[in-house]
């Protein structure tokens, strides 16, 4: 069945190029827009034509095709900073070294139909080699899925000098990586403590930077968020135990903050009995991690009391996870208490801006790509509703139409 919906959505993907060859515009009527920078629009027409949206507001241009998404909630694509898109299960384990890489990119690549199909657009993948193969197909147009962003392979060797660092970020820029990642601290299950030196993150966050690249750093303690910080890094993840004196230097330098509260823990928990026995997936682990959902949402409430901290959005999606990406937008409404425009907001602008690509996705305006979303009910209201992505469009290309209502028809 999953081979099924493979070959179904390729074959929806061509639709819209049959569209454009005839150079049609595509028009959607919507009765609420959220435009992703906190405004909110009804009863508007969004003009596609190609990849890009020509307008918002306005008529149905002369022989458009018609999408009719009245009674849906419309946004713009959604975005995922840190989601691991070939991590999966094999024979019901997590999938390791030794499985052909054939299969492996098979797997990718129905991570990235299950994660667009949920809404979905774009999602920045922080570590396997493999990426890039999927990256490039999926931006050829030959395989449906998000737009990806991917680091490769993350620098995590504690024993690599500084001028080490600096050449492997040099070499990750020359394979073709979008941005680096960076391990400063160990995981949520080991206590998170600092990893690599100062003078190693002043090394990779310094040199990613006199290369045009983004940096993005795992940082569970206070003391390697605060060393990433000052060491000019784009982002930090996770944070588990961040303080408010180190929120307060994000803000201050201008950091972003990926959180990660709402799935990734969890979906460890739910597949215990996959991860159990594999690397540091042992009891001890386990029971830290349940302790740590509530230790990730503490600190989620803390970061929001920081006017003007950029928290960003990312699930940290391992296997298990793909396609649930929407899940960490209602823990950190519902549990964290978030104000669901600014989840929104950083489920789309804001995450674009930290690519960024806050010029090209992330908004609808005219310019903008058109990744669309529509949703039956509005998570502003309902945060359930995050679940019920029922229209994707992607860069002007229709993959996903299953909503009743939202009905194909021909302007008259």
């Amino acid at each position: 069945m999953k081979l099924i919906r493979l070959l179904s959505i390729a074959m929806l993907c061509l639709t819209p190029l049959l569209i454009a060859a005839e150079g049609r515009p595509i028009a959607l009527k919507a009765s609420t827009v959220l435009d992703g920078k906190g405004k909110t629009l009804h009863n508007t027409v969004i003009v596609v034509n190609g990849s890009k949206i020509v307008s918002v507001g306005g008529a149905v241009p002369a022989g458009a095709v018609v999408y009719e998404l009245g009674g849906l909630t419309v946004t713009p694509g959604w975005i995922d900073t840190h989601a691991h898109v070939m991590y999966h299960f094999n024979n019901g384990r997590l999938a390791g070294r030794g499985e052909p890489p054939e299969q492996a990119i098979l797997y990718g690549e129905e991570n990235a139909v299950v994660t667009l199909d949920a809404g979905f657009t774009t999602i920045q993948s922080p570590g396997s080699p493999e990426d890039k193969y999927l990256r490039d197909a999926i931006a050829r147009g030959i395989l449906p899925g998000p737009r990806i962003l991917t680091s490769l392979q993350p620098i995590t060797d504690v024993k690599l000098t500084p001028e080490r660092i600096r050449e492997i970020v040099r070499e990750r820029k020359q394979q073709g990586a979008d941005f680096i990642k960076v391990f400063a601290s160990k995981s949520i299950r080991e206590g998170g403590a600092q990893t690599l030196s100062d003078a190693q993150l002043d090394a990779a966050c310094g040199e990613a930077k006199a290369q045009g690249l983004r940096t993005i750093v795992h940082a569970h303690s206070a003391e390697s968020a605060k060393a990433s910080v000052l060491a000019g890094c784009t982002s930090i993840e996770h944070g588990a135990y961040v303080t408010d004196e180190v929120f307060d230097l994000m803000v201050q330098h201008g950091t972003y903050y990926d959180p990660n509260i709402g799935l990734v823990l969890q979906n460890y928990l739910e597949n215990k009995e996959k991860y159990l026995g594999i690397g540091n997936y042992n009891e001890e682990g386990f029971a830290f991690m349940e302790k740590g959902v509530q230790i990730v949402l503490d600190t989620f409430k803390k970061a929001l009391k920081h006017p003007g901290l950029k928290i960003i959005y990312g699930t940290d999606a391992v296997a298990g996870a793909h396609g649930r990406n929407y899940e960490e937008y209602i823990v950190r409404v519902r549990d964290g208490k978030q104000n669901p425009m600014q989840a929104l907001i950083s489920a789309t602008s804001l995450s674009a801006q930290s690519l960024n690509l806050g010029d090209q996705i992330g908004s609808l305006a005219a310019g903008m790509q058109a990744d669309i979303v529509a949703f039956d009910g509005n998570p502003l209201e309902d945060v359930t509703a995050a679940r019920r992505a029922v229209f994707v469009m992607k860069s002007g290309q229709v993959v996903e139409n299953l909503a009743h209502d939202a009905k194909r028809g021909e302007k008259k």
